[in-house]
């Protein structure tokens, strides 16, 4: 029989990354003398990938950036965050102990974000956490993405599960709506980066801490 898998979204979920990604975003958009942004900001900007966060955080400033100078923006904005990983990222309380007990009872666990997949391999790496995950997809894995069921399915297949009862871990729109995409149970996270109320989004379930986030209720959730 396939393993159960749970897949985790990274940013927000896994990792509070607000620290480094507010820096290397700041950083950025410093070559256009832009005012900085700050963690009230944070909520409307990322989710979607470096490339998106730049774009949001120039229409925040009321400033427009052509396709043209993205290329340049987007070397630099990697540039500085890779070079500075993990810096004050962390891992969210009782996430580890999380990891172990869902391991030990042998789920399969993978990632699926839409950051890039190797500054999501850096990170993950620089924090010790590669190692509980059967496969890591990031934004520029496959052509599609998160919300797009695709990125889901593309992951449980690079995890050596394709077909199985799956689970999602989330703390956005966008991850709940890639678990409706493909069909699977989604549990939300309140403690990311949602700028709507996460019990808005239709999740299957809202926890608060991964205390929560036990064997039984994840296979009464896979049921």
């Amino acid at each position: 029989m396939t393993k159960p898998v749970i897949i985790f979204d990274l940013d927000g979920t896994l990792v509070d990354t607000a620290p480094d990604l507010m820096a290397s975003l700041n950083h950025t958009i410093a070559a256009r003398d832009l005012e900085p942004v700050t963690y009230d900001d944070l909520t409307h900007l990322v989710g979607q990938g470096a490339r998106m966060m730049i774009e949001r955080a120039f229409r925040l400033r009321g400033q427009s950036v052509s396709d043209e100078e993205m290329p340049d923006l987007m070397n630099r904005f990697i540039a500085h965050y890779g070079a500075n990983m993990p810096g004050d990222s962390k891992p969210y309380p009782g996430l580890v102990q999380a990891l172990d007990r869902l391991k030990a009872a042998d789920f399969t666990l993978a990632v699926c974000t839409n950051k890039l997949e190797g500054l999501a391999r850096t990170l993950l790496d620089g924090l010790g956490l590669t190692h509980y995950f059967a496969a890591i997809t990031g934004g520029d894995t496959f052509t599609m993405r998160k919300p797009d069921a695709g990125h889901i399915l593309g992951t449980l297949e690079r995890a050596g599960a394709a077909g199985a009862p799956a689970l999602m871990v989330g703390d956005s729109v966008n991850d709940i709506l890639a678990a409706k995409n493909a069909g699977i149970p989604s549990i939300a996270v309140p403690f990311g980066y949602s700028d709507e109320d996460i019990h808005t989004l239709g999740a299957t379930l809202v926890i608060s801490h991964f205390d929560e986030l036990t064997v039984p209720l994840a296979e009464r959730l896979l049921a």
